[in-house]
């Protein structure tokens, strides 16, 4: 199973993970959303559709799943993920030169491209950099290598979890049962991940732009 099947068809696969982990489920949840935030070498994960994918399993007593605890573990996993990542960042800062192998694990054009967003954003990249696959990854690591203070990083960790946490929950919950919506569940993850990315596009078009600007 690949890690693109895994995502596109996360519906099909989580049923088949509550059919066989029961209350488990929100333990593997916890890992994937940790795993994912917290450590900057699996930006590839799937993040938002997990969410939704449980939130609307959730809402169907089939399942036997509380979304309430689908919440919990989505938003622990996500703030103790980024504030882990950010202790690699300074981690990174003081020792990472010297390690060639953890440079080696790290995609630097999507390095290149939070650290983009971030310095044209500020702090609040913590908080939007949730919505963005890949971004979401990389802004803790990158607040941590910056020297950002940890009580700042940490308020805009909390905040950030929650809403993106309690968005895509909720956007599962009312959204997920809908005939419409479960027949074609493939072409709604493919678009949450193309509106998620469209932020990065808007900016290096813009930069694109001036950059043609001032040449002529």
């Amino acid at each position: 199973m690949t890690i693109i099947n895994f995502i596109l068809h996360i519906d099909h696969h989580l049923i088949e993970i509550v059919n066989q982990f029961g209350n488990w489920t929100y333990l593997i949840i916890f890992a994937i959303i940790f795993i994912e935030t917290g450590l900057v070498i699996f930006p590839f994960l799937p993040g938002d559709s997990l969410i939704f994918a449980a939130s609307s399993l959730a809402v169907n007593p089939k399942y036997n799943l509380n979304i309430w605890w689908i919440y919990f573990a989505v938003l622990t996993a996500a703030v103790l993920g980024d504030a882990c990542n950010y202790e690699i960042g300074v981690w990174s800062v003081r020792q990472g030169s010297k390690h060639n192998w953890f440079n080696k694990l790290i995609n630097q054009k999507n390095r290149a491209a939070a650290e983009n967003f971030f310095n044209r954003h500020g702090p609040i990249t913590i908080v939007i950099g949730r919505f963005i696959p890949f971004i979401r990854t990389f802004v803790p690591f990158i607040s941590g290598g910056s020297s950002m203070h940890y009580g700042k990083f940490a308020l805009y960790n909390i905040v950030g979890g929650i809403i993106w946490g309690g968005l895509f929950t909720m956007l599962g919950a009312f959204f997920g049962n809908i005939p419409l919506v479960k027949d074609h569940f493939s072409m709604l993850l493919i678009a949450i991940i193309l509106i998620s990315v469209l932020p990065i596009l808007i900016v290096a078009l813009k930069k694109r732009m001036t950059n043609k600007k001032e040449f002529h």
